[in-house]
């Protein structure tokens, strides 16, 4: 895939129910599918897949798999996904200080 808009990625990426849980789990060291599903609650293994796939679609999570048996596969935050938290940490702010603001 070439270069999304970063209207893209937050339209088809973060508005996505469980996206930004997913990325913080993934940022905190969890990495292994059976370790997201569990950290992720209500989250399927189906629902778990498809969100993987569109993260590392998009760029923000980068997939290593090893070749051992059974299979490991484990997701971590390209510097595109890094960069993206950051910009969530920065809404996230802004959402407390217009709280803050409204109720004082």
């Amino acid at each position: 895939m070439s270069d999304p808009e970063v209207t893209e990625v937050f339209e088809k990426c973060l508005g996505c129910r469980y996206m930004v849980a997913l990325l913080r789990h993934i940022e905190d060291g969890v990495n292994r599918p059976g370790q997201l599903q569990r950290a992720v609650d209500g989250m399927t293994a189906k629902v778990l897949s498809e969100r993987l796939k569109r993260l590392v679609e998009y760029g923000i999570v980068e997939r290593a798999s090893y070749p051992e048996i059974p299979p490991r596969v484990e997701y971590d935050l390209s510097s595109f996904g890094r960069r993206l938290l950051e910009i969530i940490d920065e809404v996230d702010e802004l959402q407390r200080q217009a709280r803050m603001t409204k109720n004082g």
